[in-house]
């Protein structure tokens, strides 16, 4: 059955579709031989497409992975800087999969990775509003007006105005708080940015959940395969349908 191009190279793992979409503008995708730059292009099993060059195969069995990852880590694939990345912590997975959104370098806990592009680019997606759940470790002790003040949102932050979230006291000491964030949304920073912004910097920072996920007793610095179920959660979340004929690795 044929399909937007932009999927097959998004079900393949390689990218989003909003990716896929960005390299068929650029003219980095042949089918058949031919450049193709129009999005509404449809192709099937027996085409052959290819990426930058190179022929992409048929579609490997999807994989969803879910990292609980240490502080001193990059969120990418690569770093010019020659810093540590998610990557060398799942090294021998195969096919080869993305993380799903960042986590910042001096942040640890729960990253989903895949490369399942249509998951992936849903969960990321703003208007699917799919909860993190952080604690914080903050400096001092934020009084309960300030912590109202984050729940009920409209704090100016680069990139716009904060969104209404759930913010609760967990337990303090002499000199810090720690809080529970939960957010809807994905500034880059956010949480370091608003505790800035009211007065109590962050210390440590650790997402502890993930939409449906939790980290519980999942050791730092390790991953573990996602349920067939779990994914199945995942995807009601974003009001998505796993498709009948993928197959769950791990």
């Amino acid at each position: 059955m044929p399909v937007r191009l932009q999927k097959r190279i998004a079900d393949v793992g390689i990218d989003s579709r909003r990716h896929a979409e960005d390299l068929i503008r650029l003219g980095r995708i042949e089918v058949n031989g031919v450049v193709v730059t129009k999005l509404g292009t449809k192709v099937d099993v027996n085409d052959h497409v290819r990426v930058d060059g190179k022929l992409i195969g048929g579609l490997p069995p999807k994989v969803y992975l879910l990292l609980n990852k240490p502080r001193g880590y990059i969120t990418s694939l690569h770093d010019p800087e020659g810093r540590p990345t998610v990557m060398d912590l799942i090294k021998g997975v195969l096919p080869r999969v993305y993380p799903v959104g960042r986590l910042d370098y001096d942040t640890e806990g729960l990253l989903v990775l895949t490369n399942d592009g249509v998951l992936s680019e849903a969960l990321m997606h703003p208007r699917n509003q799919v909860k993190k759940t952080y604690h914080a470790k903050v400096k001092g002790r934020p009084s309960q007006e300030k912590l109202t003040k984050i729940a009920r949102g409209g704090i100016s932050l680069v990139g716009g105005r904060t969104a209404p979230c759930r913010v609760r006291r967990i337990r303090e000491t002499e000199r810090a708080t720690w809080v529970e964030i939960v957010l809807h949304e994905g500034k880059t920073g956010q949480v370091r940015n608003i505790m800035k912004k009211v007065g109590h910097p962050v210390e440590k920072l650790r997402r502890v959940g993930y939409g449906c996920l939790e980290r519980g007793n999942h050791p730092l610095g390790h991953y573990r395969y996602l349920t067939e179920t779990e994914v199945k959660r995942l995807y009601a979340l974003t009001k998505r349908k796993l498709d009948d004929g993928k197959k769950v690795s791990g």
